[in-house]
């Protein structure tokens, strides 16, 4: 990379850094100047940063491109600024501000228009392949060609390209929507906060606590992949990123301790993907939803996702704990013990992750929260040799979070425009209408068809793009089923986030499988047998939102209690149907029957269960309590025949020492 390219690029990502902090707390510029200053630094150092394909030298032609890619988004998204600042009014077409001549633009403003939406296709690729910019171009004919369809697709009366343009660019319902707004307002600001509290050694701190913690535990590496995976999700929000960073150490810890490869690459990947669902930062799920759910608060958000996330990870580290009695996998982490712990970065990490949260409960908007809170970490870091941070640190840490923000910054965009079509077209309010009739006023049909739907668009796509857009599409059938608003909302993105482990395209455990050597096909479908119960879970609480932690008209204080002990015990069940294991080997068909029970543990209301239409008994209390007895005997008889094979012999094939319990190997 030549002098020039890299001071350019060092100079955009400090003024985006800077520019954000600033802006979203102290605002000075107009809301569409905002978005298009923020989309042409973000796509400016992805032109400069992102070669147009991997291997191509600094002084090659299509390299030099670069620059004028560079130099166009500076011109059109730089045209959008002139044309809506009041400062640059004199020089205002048409005498009067860009969002004032909507249905009256002039050449000039669909020449930057169609300039500007090849430049935010051609950033989108470089920096998520080509899934979304494919479907988005999808839309844009759907929305031009809307005349000639059948009626199955949806016909509209059709639009212009010109129409389309200024749809989708030049006004506040594409490119400069909500989309962008979100990564502007919200993610952006804590991909700043993560990369300070990295840079600080915080994050280190963690994950050499949780090595620490499990350093003699059965399967101890991969429990550290599942608590590491997920507090870094939380913080990144890309289920890729977090595979990429914590299975670099996690999997060959995994391989050395007696994992296959695939399986080892698949913890990491189930565990990633589920980084988004951990509060408090939730990447950018939470606030898509804040701006989508109306009359919902962040806390509120965040209340709800906690417990199943921590539903979520527990489920994750029985399988691996099981898995590893099952397999004799129970090697430790030998380097554990010599593994340095500054407490000084332990003070940082839960003091930036308390205060957020504590600022957030006084009243504080996100972005005033993360920014307060990043202004208190960056006072106490210098106090201690090992988490201080001199000026070129800090300038590196801006450069390095302006790169990891700018790919959400052009998927962003893209989206933008998915979004404008859908306005446009109208498609958003006549889809829903399809798909109720397909349901036939059945609720679990209707989120069966809500399930498929949101992989099937996720595969390619973040998890929050893929949220985004699903709730778009869908936002009045989720009114239509009478559901709790929050409660369908964080169904589809829990399903947008599960695209990532979903055969046949599934980019954590693509990702995972190429750090592990291992097939990816194999490892896809670990990532997915380890990954079942965040299928299940959603469906859990959509049925009986208490275990979203959320005051039910008619409910108790202590229902909440009840659901959760309920899904835990059903948790248990899968997790020992799925392994095969506890204790001793599980048979077959004590697998079928505990697979059966945590269905009905999991998805059978406790309270109302007319909602399934099941009439056999106005409360199901009765059913999970005769049901959790019968598992808990099932688990008994087979803890008591492990207990008998310790004391006596091995069933035939088994070897080990009985002594310890481990080393069971079939």
């Amino acid at each position: 990379m030549t002098g020039i390219r890299r001071h350019t690029i060092t100079a955009a990502g400090i003024g985006l850094c800077v520019f954000v902090m600033l802006e979203v707390n102290y605002p000075r510029l107009q809301v569409q100047s905002q978005l298009a200053l923020f989309a042409l630094l973000g796509l400016g150092i992805v032109f400069l940063h992102m070669p147009l394909k991997k291997g191509l030298s600094e002084g090659s032609l299509l390299r030099r491109l670069d620059w004028l890619l560079f130099a166009a988004s500076v011109v059109c998204f730089g045209y959008i600024i002139v044309q809506t600042e009041p400062l640059f009014e004199s020089l205002w077409l048409g005498d009067s501000a860009l969002g004032n001549r909507a249905g009256d633009e002039v050449s000039l403003d669909y020449a930057a228009g169609f300039v500007g939406l090849v430049l935010v296709f051609e950033a989108t690729r470089r920096t998520v392949g080509l899934a979304l910019p494919l479907l988005t171009v999808i839309f844009l004919i759907y929305a031009k060609m809307g005349r000639d369809l059948p009626d199955w697709l949806v016909p509209h009366r059709g639009f212009s390209w010109s129409r389309i343009a200024s749809q989708t660019f030049l006004h506040s319902q594409g490119v400069f929507g909500i989309a962008l707004s979100v990564m502007f307002k919200y993610v952006f600001p804590f991909v700043l906060f993560g990369a300070f509290l990295e840079a600080t050694g915080a994050t280190g701190f963690v994950i050499h606590l949780t090595r620490r913690l499990f350093r003699r535990s059965a399967g101890g590496p991969a429990k550290v992949a599942v608590l590491s995976s997920g507090l870094m999700g939380s913080l990144s929000g890309s289920a890729v990123a977090n595979t990429a960073t914590t299975g670099t150490f996690t999997i060959p810890m995994m391989r050395s301790s007696g994992f296959e490869p695939h399986l080892a690459a698949g913890v990491v990947a189930g565990a990633s993907a589920g980084g988004a669902l951990m509060p408090p930062i939730m990447g950018a799920g939470a606030y898509m939803m804040l701006e989508i759910i109306p009359d919902v608060t962040y806390l509120q958000i965040i209340k709800a996702a906690l417990v199943p996330a921590v539903l979520y990870y527990v489920a994750l580290l029985l399988v691996v704990h099981l898995h590893a009695r099952k397999t004799g996998a129970v090697g430790g982490d030998a380097e554990a013990e010599a593994l340095p712990l500054s407490v000084m970065q332990g003070v940082i990490f839960f003091m930036a992750i308390l205060s957020l949260i504590g600022f957030l409960i006084s009243g504080f908007t996100p972005f005033r929260s993360v920014t307060l809170s990043l202004a208190l970490m960056l006072l106490i870091a210098p106090w201690a040799k090992v988490t201080r941070l001199g000026p070129g640190k800090m300038l590196e840490v801006l450069v390095r979070a302006a790169k990891t923000g700018t790919p959400l910054i052009a998927a962003a965009s893209c989206v933008g425009i998915i979004l404008g079509v859908v306005t446009l077209t109208g498609i958003g309010s006549r889809l829903p209408s399809l798909i109720l009739p397909l349901a036939q006023d059945n609720l679990l049909a209707a989120l069966f068809l809500l399930m498929v739907s949101t992989i099937i668009l996720g595969m390619g796509l973040p998890s929050a793009v893929c949220y985004l857009l699903m709730a778009t599409f869908v936002g009045t059938l989720l009114s239509d089923l009478g559901l709790v608003p929050l409660a369908a909302h964080l169904f589809i993105f829990y399903f947008g986030m599960m695209s990532m482990v979903t055969p046949p395209v599934a980019l954590a455990a693509y990702t995972a499988a190429a750090i592990a050597k291992a097939d990816v096909m194999r490892t896809c479908f670990a990532a997915f047998r380890f990954s079942l119960v965040g299928f299940v879970l959603p469906y859990a609480f959509v049925l009986d939102p208490s275990l979203l932690l959320m005051p039910l008209e008619g409910g108790h204080g202590w229902d909440p209690v009840v659901t959760i002990f309920f899904v835990l015990l059903g948790i248990l069940f899968l997790t020992v149907s799925l392994v095969g294991y506890c204790f001793n080997r599980v048979s077959v068909i004590s697998r079928a029957v505990l697979f059966v029970f945590a269905m009905v543990l999991v998805l059978l209301p406790w309270g109302d269960v007319t909602r399934l239409g099941i009439t056999l008994f106005e409360r199901g209390l009765v059913i999970n309590l005769v049901i959790s007895l019968l598992g808990g005997g099932l688990l008994y008889l087979n803890a008591k025949k492990a207990s008998q094979t310790v004391h006596g012999k091995f069933p035939e094939g088994v070897t080990g020492s009985p002594a310890t319990g481990e080393g069971f190997n079939p």
